[in-house]
């Protein structure tokens, strides 16, 4: 289904049954609505004004909309902040954030998570029940605009209560943080400081714990918003709408307090986030890269436990990032697709109208800025409704043949301590996902600990920390297991294990790592044996027990294998990474379509669907027979076909 997110505050209340009627006609079925909308439903402390949002909601589902009602807490209003200003947040050198966007809150503060609290069960119980509640979005984009962390003095008495009930004594801390190196040992808890404003590099255990901490928080604060939700309205689903290349949290762990995850979907935009190169930036300015998107959908169809959403899906240029192209023609209903074939079970375009003032103006929506007449985008839209009405009901997503294992506190130890200043954990699973797409193979995300068995390959590109329920995990996959390197690296307390790295995987892959180099950009250790090609950025110097497949120039190991197990000591150039993931898929038995660099194949059930991001066409392969689109397949268009 298709849905899209509506503002009725913004447009006068005599335009709000024709937009309902026309949102029909389009073939939209779910709005989600509220979210910034704090203002305008309590005024000023305890003055509430619910009238206009009751009308809204009745006229919405008269209509036959089905609403997602967000909770307001993303945008705490002026009154507020003035009243409490305990509640705002402070950046890394210590100077508070304050009124005039959006997300101006600390997680830390015991003030926001009362009023948080207060706002939530008004709210939910005044429309926890309404007719055309459909289900619920917990706040907006939690650490959009690097919110997830705040450096501030509420911040830091949480951390201190968040210390204590970890460590139990100062004792312990000191331990488990080595302060005995440079004098850094605390005498009590009292002592503890932030880990920024320092001459130098803080200590990378102390900021590993305040990262888990601060997402610790965040997963509990949006449990807090859930308990509230499911008290007085029942029966409806809850989601939050999670950020493309937003790691400073962990998702799987919000994602247990969800029915469903979603997540705001900007290809385009994110092309500038990404740190590709200048020609690749240029080469996907307007379609984006292949796999920015299906990216996040498998990734956020792993975190929803099995169900996702797009919950904002980019209609044509935004206004956020350094440039915002156009979209090619044909790019939105590519988009929509493109998440349907991933398993989305409604894409929801953001927005219904463009807006006419404010920060966002300059962002696209299915109407054109401030009238009611379809935008380029829009009109994409209304095509993909009418196929969508001609398909019928797609088929269920099945389990994909690749598992892979995706870290989140392996973003953050490789951030505290990189090494090398271009070892980027997000870009190394990117590239890993993107060789394995290439081959045309599905892929599941699976969070580090969950059960592996049944797949035939499973592919951890970096896990910094491999704790006994990750580490029997893998010894139980069955299937093939490339293990990436930096994994085993680090314990808990961000020391290295006492066997070395790679710590608890040594028996499993027969390694033990005795040296790392990292290799600044233009030098390469060149890699040949049954793979070819070039280790980059990052290499490991090992000892092997296992089979050498692949030895560097000098002799030593690149990749290894040991009872199916393969260890790649390398960050791999494009042509080694491509090698080493056919053999990998080779020996899983999993058979391959290699396709060209812009073309993408995803299966869902019995149909294959196929995406075109490039500017030749492609030839579908023989045999198939599109239900979908032309047995050609044009740039920027999309075709799907049945297998038996």
């Amino acid at each position: 289904m298709l849905g899209v997110c509506y503002y009725p505050e913004h447009w006068d209340e005599s335009r709000w049954e024709t937009d309902a009627r026309r949102m029909v006609e389009l073939g939209i079925s779910f709005v989600r609505i509220g979210e910034f909308a704090w203002s305008r439903i309590e005024p000023s402390r305890d003055r509430f004004e619910f009238a206009w949002l009751d009308r809204a909601m009745d006229i919405l589902a008269k209509a036959g909309l089905k609403i997602v009602l967000g909770t307001p807490t993303a945008t705490p209003p002026k009154w507020l902040v003035d009243e409490c200003p305990d509640i705002l947040p402070y950046d890394k050198d210590g100077k508070p954030r304050g009124f005039g966007s959006r997300r101006h809150y600390t997680f830390s503060s015991e003030t926001w998570w009362k009023e948080s609290a207060r706002i939530v069960e008004i709210i939910a119980k005044r429309y926890g029940n309404h007719p055309g509640l459909a289900g619920w979005q917990t706040d907006n984009e939690y650490g959009c605009h690097d919110t997830t962390i705040s450096w501030g003095p509420e911040d830091l008495k949480s951390f201190k209560r968040w210390l204590r009930l970890r460590y139990q004594s100062v004792d312990q801390l000191n331990e488990a943080w080595g302060s005995v190196f440079w004098s850094m040992e605390l005498n009590g808890f009292e002592d503890v400081v932030l880990p920024n404003l320092t001459v130098t590099e803080p200590n990378p255990a102390t900021r590993l714990d305040f990262w888990r901490f601060h997402s610790e928080q965040v997963a509990a604060y949006d449990r807090m918003q859930c308990d509230i939700i499911r008290k007085h309205s029942p029966g409806r689903w809850i989601t939050h709408n999670f950020m493309g290349f937003t790691l400073d949290f962990d998702h799987f762990k919000v994602g247990d307090n969800l029915d469903l995850a979603s997540w705001d979907s900007y290809p385009i935009g994110f092309v500038e986030k990404f740190p590709f190169s200048e020609a690749e930036r240029n080469r996907w300015a307007e379609t984006s890269h292949p796999d920015i998107a299906p990216f996040h959908h498998d990734l956020y169809r792993a975190v929803g436990k099995g169900k996702f959403w797009v919950m904002e899906q980019q209609p044509g240029p935004v206004n956020w990032a350094p440039w915002n192209p156009v979209p090619k023609p044909g790019m939105v209903r590519l988009w929509t697709w493109e998440a349907l074939a991933h398993g989305a079970e409604v894409v929801s375009y953001f927005r219904w109208r463009q807006a006419t003032f404010a920060q966002e103006m300059m962002h696209a929506g299915l109407n054109l800025a401030g009238l009611d007449e379809w935008s380029p985008g829009g009109l994409e839209a209304r095509q993909v409704a009418r196929e969508l009405a001609a398909l019928g009901n797609l088929p269920q997503t099945d389990r994909a043949p690749v598992a892979l294992v995706f870290d989140y506190q392996s973003y953050w130890s490789t951030v505290i301590q990189p090494q090398g200043r271009d070892f980027r954990y997000e870009e190394l699973c990117f590239r890993w996902y993107e060789a394995l797409r290439r081959l045309g193979l599905n892929v599941d995300f699976v969070r580090p600990g969950a059960s592996l068995e049944g797949y035939p390959l499973v592919v951890v590109p970096c896990m910094t920390e491999v704790d006994e329920v990750a580490r029997a995990a893998l010894e139980k996959a069955g299937g093939t297991v490339l293990i990436g390197a930096r994994s085993g690296s680090r314990d808990r307390n961000f020391r290295f294990p006492e066997n070395l790295p790679p710590g608890p995987l040594a028996s499993l892959s027969g390694n033990r790592v005795v040296q790392v180099a990292t290799l600044r950009p233009g030098l390469s250790h060149p890699v040949h044996g049954q793979v070819s090609g070039a280790g980059v950025r990052w290499r490991e110097h090992l000892e092997a027990t296992g089979e050498v497949l692949a030895r560097f120039d000098d002799g030593n190991p690149a990749l290894t294998e040991k009872d199916r197990v393969l260890y790649l000591a390398c960050w791999a150039d494009e042509a080694l990474l491509s090698g080493i993931m056919t053999l990998a898929a080779e020996k899983a038995g999993l058979s391959t379509l290699f396709v060209p660099d812009f073309i993408r194949i995803r299966r869902r059930g019995n149909l294959v669907f196929a995406f075109n991001y490039g500017t030749q066409d492609w030839a579908l392969p023989d045999g198939a027979v599109p239900v979908l689109g032309e047995p050609v397949l044009k740039p920027q268009a999309v075709a799907a076909w049945q297998t038996i």
